[in-house]
């Protein structure tokens, strides 16, 4: 049985202290009840950007963890950014696959290649660190301290079910660009 997104959620909510996380896409809603107000800016409306942004605050804040909680279908549309990830090596970046074979959000048709594109493959082949797949809840809280501090760039691959809801059922938040100012004054008062 696939993990459930949002308990694994709940797990990263639990356990990453000051870390910077960027969901996206159907990560985003559940997020938002998690963990309001806190280190974390949602990519949502440019699908596939979440890895791109994840490499930025990574570099940009090297002393500080940086979560991605990305989509398969998400990454599929900018599948690159493995390799520049892994180019520009980010020792703190975590990048979390919640692969569930389909694009949920708009409306759970299958991705190309459906649950069987390797992501792990892929992210060792373009240089990760280390990757690999979780498939258990239990085995992911096992590891996930290990992910929260091993040297990055790291990507696991979480097997998935559909989350509750995706941005399209759940329109709230707060705009991408109000987010964008809100990390950046988060960031500078702790300098």
């Amino acid at each position: 049985m696939a993990m459930k997104p949002e308990d694994v959620l709940r797990a990263i909510a639990a356990a990453r202290g000051d870390a910077i996380c960027v969901p996206t896409m159907t990560t985003s809603p559940a997020w938002r009840t998690l963990a309001p107000d806190d280190l974390s800016i949602g990519c949502v409306g440019f699908m596939g950007g979440a890895s791109s942004l994840g490499l930025g605050l990574a570099l940009a804040t090297p002393t500080r963890r940086v979560i991605v909680f990305d989509g398969d279908g998400s990454l599929l549309m900018q599948l690159g950014s493995l390799a520049t990830i892994a180019g520009a090596a980010p020792r703190n970046l975590t990048h979390l696959l919640f692969k569930n074979g389909v694009y949920h959000t708009s409306g759970a048709q299958e991705i190309p290649g459906g649950l069987t594109v390797d992501f792990v493959t892929m992210a060792k082949g373009a240089g990760y660190r280390k990757a690999y797949a979780v498939t258990e809840l239990d085995d992911f809280k096992r590891r996930l301290p290990s992910m929260l501090t091993d040297e990055g760039p790291l990507l696991v691959e979480l097997h998935t079910g559909l989350a509750d809801k995706t941005p399209m059922t759940d329109r709230s938040g707060v705009p991408f660009n109000q987010q964008v100012d809100n990390l950046r004054t988060r960031l500078t008062k702790a300098g």
